[in-house]
């Protein structure tokens, strides 16, 4: 048989590059998917109401053996609107102490084992932790510059001095430039379950107002 009459042999792509096409797809998909999800997410966001004590539409979640009826417009998560046992709520309140903006602080709720309070905390770790500079310009707190040294660069800690239960919060810098100092305070309720509070800095020129107004929250949905 002569090269010109032998069968043409059928060109196939190499085997790598159908697998590196149908990778190529799939990753456009999960892109594109990831995309839409995330301009969803901002809608939501941008569309989320301010949570007030007056909302109802409530579910019923347990957490440490503790029933709470909680308003859907409290949830921070989405995924968390959901009735049952669960091991840790997010939420959103407000603050709004008398004669000053409205402020969100965000709510942490889980069971005791999981938490330290902060009061707790202050003797245990902060206290070893201050150096001899003294913060001022919160109004009956004393603050701490925490060491730089122990993994704190950048963190202090405000506490009432007075107190033999004292209202204690730590405090770090922004990450984002301009953006408010964040603080911390993590608490035990009566009912049992701990409750971690972050919110910005300025909320604690009425921080004596503070675990009041979280008590007319958590009071509600059964928490405190």
């Amino acid at each position: 048989m002569s090269p010109q009459s032998a069968p043409a042999t059928p060109r196939h792509a190499p085997p790598s590059l159908g697998f590196n096409l149908a990778g190529i797809a799939a990753l456009a998909l999960l892109l594109a998917v990831g995309a839409a999800y995330l301009i969803d997410e901002l809608g939501r966001t941008s569309r989320v109401p301010t949570p007030s004590l007056d909302d109802r539409n409530p579910i019923v979640q347990t957490i440490s053996g503790r029933e709470l009826t909680i308003p859907t417009a409290w949830f921070r998560y989405g995924e968390q609107i959901r009735d049952g046992f669960t091991n840790q709520i997010d939420l959103t309140v407000m603050f709004a102490p008398d004669g000053a903006t409205a402020l969100t602080v965000q709510v942490m709720l889980l069971p005791r084992s999981r938490a330290r309070t902060s009061s707790t905390l202050l003797d245990a770790v902060y206290l070893h932790q201050f150096g001899d500079k003294t913060l001022a310009g919160i109004p009956g707190l004393v603050g701490k510059p925490l060491g730089a040294a122990a993994g704190y660069d950048g963190e202090h800690v405000w506490y009432d001095p007075l107190s033999a239960n004292p209202f204690v919060a730590k405090c770090m810098a922004p990450i984002s430039p301009g953006a408010p100092e964040q603080c911390v305070r993590t608490v035990y309720l009566p009912s049992g379950i701990a409750a971690v509070y972050a919110f910005d800095a300025i909320a604690l020129q009425s921080w004596r107002q503070f675990d009041d107004q979280m008590q007319l929250w958590l009071e509600k949905i059964g928490a405190w």
